[in-house]
């Protein structure tokens, strides 16, 4: 990887016509960092709304061996867009200004630097959704969650972000623009870029629009809450629940430890005595809705629920879900430092799952917190610490790689929304194995061959481990 020399600067700022070139280290900082670990300064940053202009930056880092990092909002929990080699950060979430609801097609264009929250509001004021819905959305533009292939809550029935995807314009590696699939439902012309560049984490180039697929929006929903005393047993009534024919949009999971830290950081009368709760909500035809709501209560009771919760109107539904919202902010003043996890694993090892991460929490010593979008296996086990206290984050470092290693050895995955960035990268090998992390990496060295584009992420270094610092 080359270093950004004068001579390179100059050119940038030549090229950027329309925006900023920002070269001073106060500037750059803020840059040097997204929501996980580690911080690396990047040589410049590039803020310009104009596709053509983009697409010259990316030329000349190709021609020069200069790495380019593509970067949104930068809520990312795995070191998506961390400029880990310098170079230069281009800062998308000014490409903000195309938002269209096509409601005859039941598509949205969308520029990357748009929030999701914003495409949601949009399509919902045309009686349509837009189902994705990470955590982050109000924060998170759709670039990001197109990058890393985001969930979120309503994945366990609508799918994630590629599920909905139909078309993109990409700046490649060598700097063309380039359009994948289009405005129709059905495009089968060709190989699939479109669903090979979602999730790519910014390796195969630079996504610049977007056409999102949109549905109609679910006439009614229902919600409950079910308390239980051992965490396991929540587990099997998810696993129930899931075989008995009821598909839920939303189906959570908070243990004992959130449940203290939400009621500690914003009372609102949750049962602190509980080892978990599941919220669950169903959407469809009121009538179908009911009759499901009633079977799912019966369903958690006989799989030793103490208490099941059906609120009856939107504010109480609203109360319910606070909870869910709050469980982020409510345990960092725990502790300063959170490392977020996604492990996912196969609905019927939930309770399995459930169960190892105890045994991890009690083996390790370490303050672990066990909440997630239980419905599809996502699990995010977060543990709370302090990143200055060394010996501690010895014991986090080893929990979390046997995070990692229960979850594959249970036929699940690394990521399931969160992306594997360069926190994850040592564990690729482990779960894909030796000839398909190669397969990949041929991929990638035949679309990027000066490997330019995010350089750093998704591959494992020779003898790269796991490091929190």
């Amino acid at each position: 990887m080359k270093m950004l020399t004068n001579d390179h600067i100059a050119e940038l700022k030549e090229i950027v016509q329309t925006g900023r070139v920002l070269i001073d280290e106060s500037d750059r900082y803020s840059y040097s960092f997204d929501a996980s670990f580690g911080t690396y300064l990047p040589d410049a940053v590039v803020q310009t709304k104009s596709v053509e202009e983009l697409a010259k930056i990316v030329k000349l880092a190709n021609r020069e061996g200069i790495p380019v990092y593509p970067r949104g909002q930068s809520t990312s929990l795995s070191g998506g867009p961390l400029p880990v080699h310098g170079g230069v950060v281009l800062d998308l979430s000014v490409m903000d200004d195309v938002l269209e609801i096509y409601e005859e097609d039941l598509v949205a264009v969308v520029s990357v630097g748009v929030l999701t929250s914003a495409i949601h509001k949009a399509a919902e004021e045309k009686g349509l959704i837009y189902p994705p819905d990470p955590s982050s959305s109000n924060v998170s533009t759709i670039g990001g969650n197109l990058a890393e292939n985001a969930g979120g809550p309503r994945g366990l029935k609508y799918g994630v972000t590629k599920d909905y995807v139909i078309g993109l314009e990409v700046i490649t590696p060598e700097g063309e623009i380039i359009q994948t699939g289009g405005r129709t439902v059905k495009n089968v012309t060709g190989y699939d870029l479109t669903k090979l560049i979602v999730g790519s984490e910014g390796t195969l180039g630079i996504i610049t629009n977007a056409v999102l697929r949109l549905l109609p929006k679910p006439p009614a929903t229902a919600t409950l809450m079910a308390v239980f005393s051992n965490l396991v047993d929540a587990g099997r009534a998810i696993t129930k629940i899931l075989t008995s024919g009821i598909l839920p949009s939303k189906m959570e999971l908070m243990d004992r430890a959130s449940i203290i830290a939400v009621e500690n950081y914003h009372p609102m009368g949750l049962p602190t005595e509980a080892e978990a709760i599941i919220l669950l909500e169903l959407d469809g035809h009121p009538l179908a809705i009911k009759e499901e709501i009633a079977k799912a209560e019966l369903l958690c009771f006989t799989t030793g629920a103490s208490n099941v919760k059906i609120p009856k109107d939107d504010l109480e539904k609203e109360e319910i879900w606070k909870a869910r919202k709050l469980v982020s902010p409510a345990i960092v003043r725990i502790k300063p430092t959170k490392i977020s996890e996604d492990a996912t694993v196969p609905r019927s090892k939930i309770p399995e799952m459930c169960e190892r991460l105890q045994q991890i929490k009690e083996k390790y010593k370490v303050n672990l917190v066990v909440f997630g979008h239980i419905g599809d296996g996502n699990l995010h086990p977060n543990i709370i610490c302090d990143k200055n206290d060394v010996e501690e984050m010895s014991r986090v470092e080893k929990a979390v790689t046997e995070i990692f290693t229960t979850a594959v050895e249970l036929g699940g995955t690394l990521s399931g929304e969160h992306g594997i960035g360069h926190m994850k990268a040592p564990f690729m090998e482990m779960e894909l194995g030796k000839a398909g992390l190669d397969m990949m990496k041929r991929i990638k060295a035949v679309w990027d061959p000066n490997n330019i584009m995010n350089p750093g992420k998704i591959f494992p270094k020779p003898g790269q481990k796991l490091e929190l610092k």
